[in-house]
C-alpha cells in the first residue's frame, strides 16, 4: 500500500483546504479520508481540480491519502496558459526565453534558467509585487516554487507546453517522512513529455541540467499542479498554488499550516518509476 498521511493541531474557526492528489503516469490517488472535521468538496471551474474544504470539529486534523501505482497521462488543463501574475512573463522575459530557446531548445532554457538561481527560501521574492514573472538580470535567491515558476514562465513565452506539480518529495534518507512540500515542472514539445525539477540540481551543486525529477534520490507524491487557481465557491481568486493544506481565515488571507508527515510504501513508489 501507498499512503500518506498528514497530522495537524486546529486552528478555530478557520477552514482547512486541503488538496485531492493528482493522477500522473506514475502513480494515482484512489482515496482521501479525514477524521477531526466535516469536509465538503469545491472546484476550480478551468484546472477542473477539486479540493476538500474543511470545517473543524475536533482538537486535531488526520488526513490519509491512498495511491496506487501507475495513473492517467499528466492532464491537459496542467499545460494550458492561465490568466495569473504567476504564469504571465514579462515581455523582456519573453523576448529572452525565444531567443534562447531558438539557439538551443528546452535544456538551453533550463540551464539559462538554473544559472539565474542559487537555492534558498528568501523573505521577499522577486515576483512579490510584479503582476507578471518579471526578466531576471542578476543572479537570485529562489525555492522550487520560485524557480519553477520561472522556468514555466519562460518555457511557456518560448512555445512550449509546461505546467508545474506540486506535492511532496520523501527523502532517499527519511524515507517514511518530510518536512513540507515541493514541486516540479512538467514540459510537452512536440508530444514528447519531460519531466524536470532544476531547485534539486542546485541543492546538489549541479548547474548542467537535463530532464528527470531525481538528481536526488528519493520519491514523489503529487497532490494538484498549476498556480493562480480560482475557487469561487470560497471566494478565492488567483491562489498562487495548492500543494498541502492550508488555513482559509475569515479575512481571506492564507496560512501554512503546521504538519506531521508520514508515508507508507516508499519502495513501490520507488519501484513506479524503474
Amino acid at each position: 500500500m501507498i499512503a500518506l498521511e498528514t497530522e495537524l493541531p486546529t486552528v478555530p474557526s478557520v477552514r482547512l483546504i486541503a488538496p485531492l492528489g493528482l493522477s500522473t503516469p506514475h502513480v494515482a490517488p484512489v482515496e482521501v479520508t479525514a477524521s477531526g472535521a466535516r469536509s465538503r468538496l469545491v472546484a476550480d471551474p478551468a484546472s477542473g481540480q477539486h479540493a476538500l474544504c474543511l470545517t473543524l470539529e475536533e482538537d486535531r486534523i488526520t488526513l490519509r491519502w491512498r495511491f496506487e501505482t501507475g495513473g492517467a497521462p499528466y492532464p491537459e488543463t496542467l499545460f494550458q496558459h492561465r490568466e495569473s501574475r504567476y504564469t504571465r512573463a514579462a515581455a523582456a522575459l519573453s523576448e529572452e526565453a525565444s531567443a534562447i530557446a531558438r539557439k538551443g531548445g528546452l535544456r538551453a532554457l533550463a540551464r539559462h534558467v538554473a544559472g539565474m538561481f542559487h537555492y534558498g527560501h528568501p523573505e521577499s521574492r522577486f515576483y512579490d509585487d510584479a503582476d507578471e514573472i518579471p526578466q531576471l538580470c542578476s543572479m537570485t535567491e529562489g525555492s522550487c516554487v520560485d524557480i519553477n515558476a520561472y522556468f514555466i514562465a519562460a518555457a511557456r513565452a518560448a512555445g512550449y507546453d509546461a505546467g508545474y506539480v506540486t506535492g511532496y518529495f520523501i527523502p532517499g534518507e527519511k524515507r517514511t517522512w518530510c518536512e513540507d512540500m515541493h514541486c516540479w515542472v512538467v514540459t510537452r514539445d512536440n508530444g514528447i513529455v519531460q519531466e524536470w525539477d532544476i531547485a534539486h540540481h542546485l541543492k546538489m551543486g549541479a548547474r548542467d541540467i537535463d530532464p528527470g525529477l531525481n538528481p536526488k534520490p528519493g520519491v514523489r507524491v503529487p497532490m494538484a499542479h498549476s498556480m493562480g487557481l480560482n475557487f469561487p465557491a470560497l471566494g478565492v481568486a488567483d491562489l498562487k498554488l495548492l500543494s498541502e493544506p492550508m488555513w482559509l481565515f475569515p479575512d481571506g488571507h492564507w496560512q501554512q499550516a503546521d504538519l506531521s508527515i508520514t508515508l507508507e510504501g516508499y519502495d513501490a513508489l520507488a519501484h513506479a518509476r524503474d
